[in-house]
């Protein structure tokens, strides 16, 4: 039988098996990926990473590896079974890199699939908010010690509140008059918030918040946790560069904490949950220790804020710019994403006194 793309790309890897079969994750905005089932007892996930969007792929591999290995040297005592549970695992190519580059130019990655985990797209339980704050904390924690600046910064400005402005200001200048009046209730929040939305990164570029190693998509389906929704391990380091914490805990709590998907059109149903947020809060600080300065812990309301006021502003650009950057499944979605993140924003503000 003649091997597929796929199979011919997992096979460009030192996985010691045999390929079975390919199904296709249909999750995430950026990059595609595969869970390949082998003739053996271990699956893996196949990555192809997005190298219009990331710049440089070698080095953002290389990002991810080091980490890892960072974290896996916190667990000693640990077997490699019981590793590939808790810390991602990578396998190298058949030349030894950690990356395949493919005759149309495109990067994957291989790392070994965690077997009878599952994931969450809308939080439903505090356990969950509670496993997940676990999970995020403990990652940051475990990379405290670790020196940010071995890492690049894999999308430069990622959460750089200045530079998403400019971002949108050009997006307004050349969008189309029909998406501007659409989506002028979205544009009048923007400019609403924006002095606010500076406090986080005016307190960073004067270091009076710690520069560290962060994950930057924390969103709950970024967490693996087993059949009794106790957290396994955390997922997708494609983002994983330096930054505050602030942006780790506010991205996670912008997830956890809707009461919808991030795309639901019916604003009715997007809420804060409180419940949820006080949940991720404990775990999170659980197994943060003692490393949150008490001025990082201060802003972690203002975090959750400001993490969900820049997703909103930037599926608000990416709408303005004709949809150039997110996937979407219709001519509307990055908008209905931006009214969304604007709706949770309110609920939160207007329930800040219980937090």
């Amino acid at each position: 039988m003649e091997q597929t793309r796929i199979e011919k790309i997992f096979n460009q890897f030192n996985h010691n098996t045999s390929f079975k079969t390919e199904k296709e994750l249909i999750s995430g905005h950026i990059n595609d990926s595969y869970v390949i089932e082998t003739q053996g007892e271990q699956s893996f996930v196949l990555q192809r990473i997005n190298h219009n969007v990331f710049k440089d792929v070698p080095r953002l591999i290389n990002n991810k590896i080091l980490v890892s290995a960072h974290l896996k040297s916190k667990f000693k005592d640990l077997s490699e079974a019981e590793l590939s549970r808790k810390v991602l695992s990578f396998v190298a190519c058949n030349d030894g890199a950690y990356f395949y580059r493919d005759e149309t130019g495109n990067y994957w990655n291989l790392s070994v699939f965690v077997s009878d985990s599952f994931t969450h797209d809308v939080v439903d339980s505090e356990t969950v908010a509670y496993e997940g704050g676990k999970l995020f904390g403990a990652f940051l924690n475990l990379t405290s010690d670790f020196n940010p600046e071995r890492l690049i910064e894999v999308i430069p400005d990622f959460h750089d509140m200045s530079f998403r402005f400019s971002q949108f200001e050009a997006a307004l200048k050349q969008a189309s008059e029909k998406r501007m009046e659409r989506a002028k209730f979205c544009i009048d929040k923007v400019f609403e918030l924006k002095e606010e939305m500076h406090i986080l990164q005016h307190l960073k570029t004067s270091g009076q918040l710690k520069l560290r190693v962060t994950h930057n998509d924390t969103k709950i389906s970024n967490a693996l946790f087993d059949k009794n929704d106790k957290g396994l391990c955390v997922i997708d380091t494609d983002t994983v560069m330096p930054g505050i914490i602030h942006y780790d805990f506010g991205d996670a709590i912008r997830t956890i904490c809707n009461t919808a998907a991030e795309d639901e059109t019916n604003l009715d149903l997007v809420t804060f949950n409180v419940a949820y947020y006080k949940a991720y809060k404990k775990g999170f600080l659980e197994t943060m220790g003692e490393t949150l300065s008490p001025l990082e812990l201060k802003y972690l309301p203002l975090g959750a804020k400001t993490m969900t006021f820049i997703m909103a502003l930037r599926f608000l650009t990416d709408y303005l710019n004709n949809d150039i950057y997110y996937k979407t499944a219709y001519s509307e979605h990055n908008l209905n994403r931006s009214k969304n993140q604007f709706k949770l924003i309110q609920s939160f503000s207007e329930q800040l006194e219980h937090l």
